[in-house]
């Protein structure tokens, strides 16, 4: 890795400059249903964006929310976090889910939790191997 640097996006542009790195997890949104759910997470469930940043460039993005849960306790709930394609395996995701560990420590959660899809095997792998989750869960759900 060369100078890197976590920064939580904020405004309008920083969260808008994301998109292209987001839009490689969240294929099926486009710009506009992004800035959207982002706004309104954002107001109504303390969802927060942080991106690392390689020079002036994102390289990984992580968007995340404080919850409380009878489950889990006070805890972080991991919404999405990507780093872009073209660069994965160099440890971009490490800093920044580390990061988040970090954050969420300095703020009194317990834990950090979040779900991966069944067939993202080299996403489960990373989150055992080299980050040290457990398996606790399925999750389900129902479309209405």
């Amino acid at each position: 890795m060369k100078n890197t640097m976590i920064k939580e996006l904020r405004t309008e542009e920083e969260i808008r400059s994301a998109f292209s790195v987001m839009r490689q997890l969240r294929t099926h949104l486009d710009e506009a249903q992004y800035m959207d759910l982002v706004n309104e997470a954002r107001e109504k469930d303390h969802y927060l964006m942080y991106a690392l940043f390689e020079e002036d460039s994102i390289v990984a993005v992580c968007g995340f929310k404080p919850m409380i849960t009878l489950y889990y306790g006070r805890f972080i709930w991991v919404c999405d976090l990507v780093t872009d394609q073209k660069i994965r395996s160099k440890g971009y995701g490490n800093e920044l889910l580390s990061f988040i560990h970090v954050w969420a420590e300095d703020k009194g959660y317990e834990s950090v939790a979040l779900s991966s899809g069944l067939l993202r095997k080299e996403a489960h792998k990373f989150y055992e191997e080299k980050m040290m989750y457990d398996k606790a869960s399925y999750v389900f759900k129902k479309s209405l």
